[in-house]
């Protein structure tokens, strides 16, 4: 039944008649309607050409009912990015939707993200937490909202909620793109990232702050990772303080330190 309705579902998808997909495929029209009809079971070099034809495994033709996916995941597959397929190249999002299933914004707060980093897979925890809607984003993307906190991405302020895209495709990210990586050791981290995974299989993560170093975030470590969209935050952001104005200060406070200390209060600087 799962295989009948399915190539059904994709035939119009693509607005196909029976005689367009028949021809196609070089078979008959009325074995193709009785293949949608359940009069017929294919045998394995028509599931082979149903595969190849509709750019969607076997596996999932036989297996997965598509009239449960929402459209952003029936689109996805369309476009070759089948699990069965791609392997790793398809990330698999536990999503949830409004009652004309449409895709939610999904928040994961402060108090949520260590739990998000375990259950980030898990349906029924997705659907636990608060969800809204940004009427002038598109509904064909996937969004979640962060919030995160600490200054490493100064100016934009800690405890601001931020927004990202859901990418699939991580080989498509741009150098120089702000996301939020979702990773095994480090949890939720929010970076201007630096896409050597091609080559390298690694991520070379910066911060806005200069104050803090870039690092590298091996591709085994990564679970999910969202292209910044924009951030909400009851701050304005500072004025971004050029580099040579925070060492200078960093330098001041040491000296004012070692002057309270008093004379011969130098051990454990750099005797700058």
């Amino acid at each position: 039944m799962t295989f009948s309705n399915n190539i059904r579902l994709l035939r119009k998808r693509r607005r196909k008649t029976q005689d367009d997909v028949a021809r196609a495929l070089q078979i008959k029209r009325s074995t193709l309607s009785g293949y949608e009809n359940e009069v017929a079971r294919p045998g394995i070099q028509a599931l082979i050409a149903f595969s190849e034809y509709f750019q969607v495994a076997v596996d999932t033709l036989i297996k997965v009912d598509l009239s449960e996916l929402n459209e952003r995941q029936l689109s996805q597959l369309e476009n070759g990015y089948d699990v069965h397929l791609k392997g790793s190249n398809l990330r698999v999002l536990a999503t949830t939707v409004d009652s004309d299933n449409k895709e939610n914004i999904e928040l994961v707060p402060e108090r949520a993200k260590a739990g998000y980093q375990r259950g980030f897979a898990d349906p029924e925890f997705i659907r636990e937490l608060p969800v809204f809607k940004l009427p002038f984003l598109p509904d064909e993307k996937k969004y979640r909202t962060f919030q995160i906190r600490g200054d490493s991405m100064h100016p934009i302020p800690d405890g601001s909620w931020i927004t990202g895209e859901f990418v699939m495709d991580w080989l498509s990210v741009k150098s120089g793109t702000p996301c939020i990586i979702l990773t095994l050791n480090e949890g939720i981290v929010f970076k201007v990232i630096e896409n050597k995974l091609e080559k390298q299989k690694k991520l070379t993560v910066h911060s806005l702050n200069p104050l803090y170093q870039a690092y590298d975030i091996p591709a085994e470590q990564i679970k999910e990772i969202w292209k910044f969209t924009h951030y909400i935050s009851h701050e304005l952001p500072e004025p971004e303080v050029p580099r040579e104005d925070i060492l200078q200060r960093i330098s001041n406070l040491q000296q004012e330190i070692n002057r309270i200390k008093g004379p011969g209060s130098t051990a454990g600087t750099d005797g700058g």
